[in-house]
Protein backbone atom coordinates (compact mmCIF):
# COMPACT_ATOMS: atom_id res chain seq x y z
CA UNK A 1 0.00 0.00 0.00
CA UNK A 2 2.72 2.48 0.95
CA UNK A 3 4.59 1.89 -2.29
CA UNK A 4 1.47 2.38 -4.44
CA UNK A 5 0.33 5.45 -2.52
CA UNK A 6 3.77 7.04 -2.68
CA UNK A 7 4.00 6.53 -6.42
CA UNK A 8 0.48 7.81 -7.01
CA UNK A 9 1.04 10.92 -4.88
CA UNK A 10 4.39 11.66 -6.52
CA UNK A 11 2.89 11.44 -10.00
CA UNK A 12 -0.16 13.49 -9.06
CA UNK A 13 2.16 16.29 -7.87
CA UNK A 14 4.13 16.02 -11.11
CA UNK A 15 7.39 15.11 -9.35
CA UNK A 16 10.03 12.78 -10.70
CA UNK A 17 11.80 10.36 -8.39
CA UNK A 18 14.88 12.56 -8.64
CA UNK A 19 12.96 15.71 -7.60
CA UNK A 20 11.38 13.95 -4.63
CA UNK A 21 14.76 12.53 -3.63
CA UNK A 22 16.28 16.02 -3.62
CA UNK A 23 13.46 17.33 -1.40
CA UNK A 24 14.01 14.47 1.06
CA UNK A 25 17.83 14.53 0.89
CA UNK A 26 18.08 10.92 -0.29
CA UNK A 27 19.26 9.33 -3.53
CA UNK A 28 16.83 8.54 -6.35
CA UNK A 29 17.40 4.80 -5.86
CA UNK A 30 15.93 5.09 -2.36
CA UNK A 31 12.68 6.48 -3.78
CA UNK A 32 12.67 3.68 -6.36
CA UNK A 33 13.08 1.05 -3.63
CA UNK A 34 10.21 2.55 -1.65
CA UNK A 35 7.95 2.57 -4.70
CA UNK A 36 8.85 -1.04 -5.57
CA UNK A 37 8.21 -2.17 -1.99
CA UNK A 38 11.81 -3.33 -1.50
CA UNK A 39 12.29 -1.10 1.53
CA UNK A 40 10.29 1.38 3.59
CA UNK A 41 11.13 4.81 4.96
CA UNK A 42 11.59 5.25 8.70
CA UNK A 43 9.04 7.12 10.81
CA UNK A 44 10.75 10.53 10.51
CA UNK A 45 10.95 10.18 6.74
CA UNK A 46 7.26 9.20 6.57
CA UNK A 47 6.40 12.45 8.32
CA UNK A 48 8.51 14.46 5.83
CA UNK A 49 6.88 12.67 2.89
CA UNK A 50 3.40 13.30 4.31
CA UNK A 51 4.26 16.99 4.69
CA UNK A 52 5.49 17.26 1.10
CA UNK A 53 2.32 15.66 -0.28
CA UNK A 54 0.04 17.33 2.30
CA UNK A 55 -1.52 14.07 3.45
CA UNK A 56 -1.54 12.20 6.74
CA UNK A 57 0.92 9.44 7.49
CA UNK A 58 -1.99 7.03 7.75
CA UNK A 59 -2.93 7.79 4.13
CA UNK A 60 0.63 7.01 3.07
CA UNK A 61 0.56 3.71 4.92
CA UNK A 62 -2.65 2.30 3.62
CA UNK A 63 -5.71 4.46 3.67
CA UNK A 64 -6.99 5.07 0.17
CA UNK A 65 -5.85 8.37 -1.26
CA UNK A 66 -8.79 10.72 -1.32
CA UNK A 67 -10.46 9.26 1.75
CA UNK A 68 -9.97 11.42 4.83
CA UNK A 69 -10.03 9.01 7.76
CA UNK A 70 -8.14 9.68 10.96
CA UNK A 71 -6.37 6.62 12.29
CA UNK A 72 -5.15 5.97 15.77
CA UNK A 73 -1.41 6.25 16.37
CA UNK A 74 -1.36 2.59 17.39
CA UNK A 75 -2.81 1.57 14.02
CA UNK A 76 -0.06 3.44 12.21
CA UNK A 77 2.57 1.79 14.42
CA UNK A 78 1.00 -1.62 13.73
CA UNK A 79 1.13 -1.01 9.98
CA UNK A 80 4.78 0.00 10.18
CA UNK A 81 5.52 -3.10 12.23
CA UNK A 82 3.84 -5.36 9.66
CA UNK A 83 5.75 -3.73 6.80
CA UNK A 84 9.03 -4.20 8.65
CA UNK A 85 8.19 -7.84 9.40
CA UNK A 86 7.48 -8.48 5.73
CA UNK A 87 10.80 -6.91 4.75
CA UNK A 88 12.59 -9.01 7.37
CA UNK A 89 11.05 -12.18 5.91
CA UNK A 90 12.15 -11.15 2.40
CA UNK A 91 15.67 -10.46 3.66
CA UNK A 92 15.90 -13.85 5.42
CA UNK A 93 14.83 -15.63 2.23
CA UNK A 94 17.37 -13.69 0.22
CA UNK A 95 20.14 -14.52 2.69
CA UNK A 96 19.23 -18.21 2.57
CA UNK A 97 19.38 -18.24 -1.22
CA UNK A 98 22.77 -16.52 -1.31
CA UNK A 99 24.09 -18.79 1.42
CA UNK A 100 23.02 -21.87 -0.55
CA UNK A 101 24.57 -20.51 -3.74
CA UNK A 102 27.80 -19.81 -1.86
CA UNK A 103 27.95 -23.32 -0.42
CA UNK A 104 27.34 -24.90 -3.84
CA UNK A 105 30.09 -22.76 -5.38
CA UNK A 106 32.49 -23.65 -2.57
CA UNK A 107 31.84 -27.37 -3.05
CA UNK A 108 32.35 -26.98 -6.81
CA UNK A 109 35.67 -25.15 -6.32
CA UNK A 110 36.90 -27.67 -3.74
CA UNK A 111 35.96 -30.56 -6.04
CA UNK A 112 37.90 -29.02 -8.92
CA UNK A 113 40.92 -28.32 -6.73
CA UNK A 114 40.81 -31.94 -5.60
CA UNK A 115 40.74 -33.12 -9.21
CA UNK A 116 43.75 -30.95 -10.07
CA UNK A 117 45.72 -32.31 -7.09
CA UNK A 118 44.87 -35.90 -7.97
CA UNK A 119 45.78 -35.30 -11.61
CA UNK A 120 49.13 -33.78 -10.62
CA UNK A 121 49.86 -36.68 -8.23
CA UNK A 122 48.98 -39.26 -10.87
CA UNK A 123 51.16 -37.51 -13.45
CA UNK A 124 54.12 -37.39 -11.05
CA UNK A 125 53.66 -41.05 -10.20
CA UNK A 126 53.51 -42.02 -13.86
CA UNK A 127 56.58 -39.94 -14.68
CA UNK A 128 58.68 -41.50 -11.87
CA UNK A 129 57.70 -45.15 -12.47
CA UNK A 130 58.16 -45.33 -16.17
CA UNK A 131 61.54 -45.90 -17.61
CA UNK A 132 62.41 -45.91 -21.23
CA UNK A 133 65.06 -48.29 -22.48
CA UNK A 134 66.81 -47.46 -25.67
CA UNK A 135 68.51 -50.18 -27.56
CA UNK A 136 71.22 -49.44 -30.00
CA UNK A 137 70.86 -51.25 -33.21
CA UNK A 138 74.11 -51.72 -35.11
CA UNK A 139 73.89 -52.16 -38.77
Amino acid sequence: MLNENLKQLRKSKGLSQEELAIRLNVVRQTISKWEKGISVPDADMLIKIADIFEVSVSELLGAKIGEKKEQDVNEVADQLMRINEQLAIKNRRSHRVWKTVGIVLLIFVLFNVGLVVLNYAAFESYENNSSVQVENVDE
